[in-house]
């Protein structure tokens, strides 16, 4: 049998014994055998395509049970992350750099994914370093599912006032004067703060259609090739 591709000199995880092995043969999208690399080099056909694994690891793809890839999708391409960023002041660099090419009326958002312990810092960002690095852009910035940190922009295009009351089981902050400050806390309803944000500009459709593509190359990146999606927005 001639193989349509070869992936060789690598270590392939399987399924079978054995666990390991350094090459595997694919014809018609299916594997058609697995084994060492002479072994498997003997399917090589004038049209076969090789893939040479550098020695690398070689996984089954990943199913993730519980993950969000509609809302994720539709939203990657409007989303900062912070993910992995080794200090708080990184994370306003970049934050300020997304705020300068942002167009308006977009706003930027960082959308969970982080925590004050990945910081150097080991703390969370404030509202004025916020501020003081987008003060015309409208920034939101999600902290797991306890609060989120508006600036002066965002207070504005979502119209938090002072007259504005407190939602049923949420707070927000204010100053002496009764002003909100920007900061909207769950207690411990997290539904004002997907409530603020559903207020931000949508992506059109061609767009939508862009980011969801972008979002599943990420997810494939990890080594996820199928999802289910356990709904919320």
């Amino acid at each position: 049998m001639t193989a349509d591709t070869i992936l060789h000199n690598a270590k392939i995880a399987t399924n079978v014994d054995p666990s390991f092995v350094e090459a595997v043969a694919i014809k018609d999208g299916k594997i058609s055998a697995i084994g060492t690399n002479d072994e498997i080099m003997r399917q090589r056909g004038s049209a076969t395509s090789i893939i040479d694994g550098n020695g690398r690891a070689v996984i089954p793809g990943l199913n993730d049970s519980h993950i969000h890839p509609i809302r994720g999708g539709l939203n990657y391409n409007l989303e900062l992350r912070w993910d992995g960023v080794p200090s708080l002041a990184d994370a306003l660099r970049r934050l300020k750099e997304q705020a300068m090419r942002t167009p308006p009326p977009q706003w930027v958002r960082v959308i969970g994914g982080w925590t004050a312990f990945q910081f150097a810092e080991r703390r969370l960002p404030t509202l004025d370093e916020i501020n003081r690095v987008a003060p015309d852009t409208p920034v939101f910035v999600l902290h797991l599912y306890d609060r989120a940190f508006l600036n002066g922009a965002a207070l504005r295009a979502v119209g938090y006032t002072k007259d504005m009351p407190d939602p049923p089981g949420a707070e927000i902050q204010r100053d002496k004067q009764g002003n909100p400050t920007g900061l909207i806390i769950a207690r411990p309803n997290a539904m004002i703060l997907y409530a603020t944000l559903a207020k931000g500009p949508k992506l059109t459709h061609e767009d939508q259609v862009n980011s969801t593509r972008h979002f599943m190359r990420e997810l494939n990146r990890f080594g996820i090739t199928s999802v289910i999606d356990a709904g919320g927005g």
